[in-house]
């Protein structure tokens, strides 16, 4: 056999090998969002709760300010994980530290929760203030929400919050946004028609 024939047959042998080998994964890479609430709240002062979110694979890293409390910061770290397909449920638990106006540490959990056009989310965490035990607080935020539309997202919300001074220890509203692209603006009318209600609006961008 010439040396060319014997290329070309090793040529055909080692092509089934290769076109069967396994697509090589790229590594995973950050992505970054964020949201901007706006507080408007009767006898108080307007106040800004910027979050910023970093994810790569399912790790996600999250920083916080005004949350737990006005003027105190708040860094956390997570684990994603993801369950289903039709009904979609995502898991984050977290740990966090808190810094600044409070002095503490906090486990937390987000959870998301998807089936067609309806949504549940839920935010919750507690904090062990380190400083001042009767400090320690549990803290939640939950959202019920419905998209008719692509771009249109209406419902309900419930908060347990320091950061509003009420008579009431759960706040709970309605909920409307609008998305367009990678921009999401929510309004929240919270406690309509009683002496404690104030409205939140919400500027959040996704990857």
């Amino acid at each position: 056999m010439s040396a060319l024939g014997l290329a070309a047959a090793l040529a055909l042998a080692l092509a089934p090998a290769a076109a069967a080998a396994p697509p090589v994964e790229e590594p995973p890479t950050w992505s970054f969002s964020g949201a901007a609430y706006n507080y408007v709240v009767p006898d108080e002062e307007d106040f800004l709760m910027p979050i910023v979110y970093a994810d790569r694979g399912r790790l996600r890293l999250e920083a916080r300010y005004n949350y737990e409390e006005r003027a105190a910061t708040s860094l956390w770290g997570g684990w994603r994980f993801a369950f289903g397909d039709e009904v979609s449920l995502e898991l984050i638990p977290m740990l966090g530290g808190v810094f600044g106006e409070l002095s503490g540490v906090a486990p937390g959990l987000e959870l998301s929760l998807g089936w067609k056009s309806l949504s549940f989310y839920m935010e919750s965490e507690y904090l062990f203030d380190l400083t001042d035990e009767d400090g320690s607080f549990y803290y939640a935020w939950s959202e019920l929400a419905w998209e008719p539309l692509e771009w249109l997202r209406v419902g309900a919300v419930g908060q347990r919050t320091r950061v509003v001074h009420t008579d009431l220890e759960i706040q709970r509203g309605l909920l409307a946004g609008v998305s367009w692209r990678r921009v999401q603006l929510t309004g929240y009318f919270f406690n309509p028609g009683g002496d404690d209600e104030f409205t939140v609006v919400s500027l959040s961008f996704s990857p």
